[in-house]
């Protein structure tokens, strides 16, 4: 169980790691991002959201074999 949590733990701390990384270098392309990500309809945002979720399960089934 404690190998777990550490386990979850690191993958958070990359996480918020790789989701820092554009607003510290480039704050005003991430806000423009953001702008467009609020004015984009749902059904974009569940797509680029589906994607998303497959290509991190793909790399974690690729890391974890």
């Amino acid at each position: 169980m404690q190998e777990l949590l550490q386990a979850l733990l690191v993958g958070v701390s990359l996480l918020l790691i790789a989701e820092g990384i554009l607003p510290f270098l480039a704050p005003n392309l991430w806000r423009e991002i953001m702008v467009k990500a609020v004015a984009s309809p749902d059904f974009t945002l569940r797509i680029i959201g589906a994607i998303s979720m497959f290509l991190g399960l793909m790399l974690l089934l690729l890391t974890r074999s």
